[in-house]
């Protein structure tokens, strides 16, 4: 799973293990993964119709949850994908978890693009609160929408404890099964123009060129998502090519044990809103390159390296030096890991388990 999907997962299982006196019901569009139902108070309900089209999530929030609504007397939905119902009359708590479409709408399909900038201003009005994963998404929804700061509580992402730092035996293991036994930088997340994976791609070809007797690979994880034509043609064309690793729908275990086992992490986004592969990295002791004025930097601080995203050189620069000082790498790590304890998902969940609370029963 990707951010949202690893947010939606994390939080609402511990939300039924918090609150065992409520029953949670878990809406889903199509089969669900057993994975989800981790307690006895969660029910699952399968509503129709699978929505993966605009014209299809219309009808699933406006027409076919409001029916489920009434059918099993739910008291509030928590919506944790920036959608709810405007037809709804239960209170409605909307996680957004980025404005990434007003700053590139040409990084998504136009249907959906339109469907996004028509219908998230108005959820975020219809929303009895919100709850922004940044301050940097706080701050979009107030300049765009004009809605009112106490309207929007700012609960950031977590990281679970999966991510740890690893034994050298355990990096040895995963570096022969997935990099060829040697160490590599790191991109996790999916593959679109926002995500700047090219400035990865360019900096990594630029860093074997100029520094060919260091070893290292690129290991991307993460789906050709969409409009990566500039992309797919640079990288057909690197000289490089071959020590590029391109890993999709990889375990959650082969996640944690791929993350760990970094060189470094290169984030290079340029908008997000607030980039969950870096904090999983800094809890695996794993230094963090990431893009300066942004949600990364805000969680990183003076923990990794901070970077001009589009400047390849200084990318490269950044990437030598962690490459290359073993004293400066080991010295990031060791605040990397303490800087990532500030998050964790138990965090968010108690957060917003208080934010729900409050809604039920009236005292925010």
């Amino acid at each position: 799973m990707e951010g949202i999907g690893v947010y939606t997962q994390e939080v609402s299982k511990r939300l039924a293990h918090m609150y065992p006196e409520h029953e949670w019901i878990f809406f889903f569009d199509r089969a669900f993964d057993a994975s989800f139902i981790t307690s006895s108070n969660i029910s699952p309900v399968v509503v129709n119709p699978p929505s993966r089209h605009p014209f299809l999530w219309y009808w699933w929030f406006e027409k076919s949850l409001p029916k489920a609504f009434l059918k099993y007397k739910t008291d509030l939905f928590f919506s944790t994908d920036s959608y709810l119902s405007l037809s709804a009359k239960i209170p409605q708590l909307l996680t957004v978890h980025d404005l990434a479409f007003e700053y590139y709408p040409k990084g998504i399909p136009w249907l959906v693009n339109q469907y996004y900038r028509h219908y998230t201003p108005l959820y975020c009005k219809r929303a009895d609160h919100i709850i922004a994963i940044s301050d940097q998404t706080k701050k979009d929804i107030i300049a765009h929408y004009n809605i009112n700061d106490e309207k929007i509580s700012t609960i950031p992402n977590g990281v679970s404890d999966d991510f740890r730092v690893l034994t050298e035996a355990e990096i040895i293991s995963t570096r022969k099964q997935f990099s060829r036994q040697l160490p590599y930088f790191l991109y996790v997340g999916a593959v679109h123009p926002r995500k700047n994976v090219i400035s990865v791609l360019k900096s990594f070809e630029q860093f074997k060129i100029q520094y060919p007797d260091l070893p290292h690979l690129l290991l991307i994880v993460g789906r050709n998502a969409w409009d990566n034509s500039e992309l797919l043609e640079y990288y057909n064309s690197m000289q490089y090519r071959n020590n590029v690793v391109w890993l999709e729908n990889i375990t959650r275990e082969d996640l944690t044990a791929i993350t760990g086992s970094a060189t470094a992490m290169l984030y290079l986004s340029l908008y997000e809103g607030f980039g969950l592969p870096v904090l999983e990295s800094m809890s695996s002791g794993v230094t963090v390159i990431t893009s300066q004025n942004s949600p990364m930097e805000e969680i990183v601080q003076d923990t990794g390296l901070i970077v001009a995203p589009l400047e390849i050189q200084e990318i490269v620069s950044a990437m030598y030096k962690i490459a290359s000082d073993d004293g400066c790498r080991n010295k990031l790590q060791q605040k990397t890991v303490l800087r990532s304890k500030s998050y964790h998902w138990d965090l968010t969940a108690q957060k917003t388990g208080a934010l729900i609370t409050s809604m039920l029963y009236g005292k925010r």
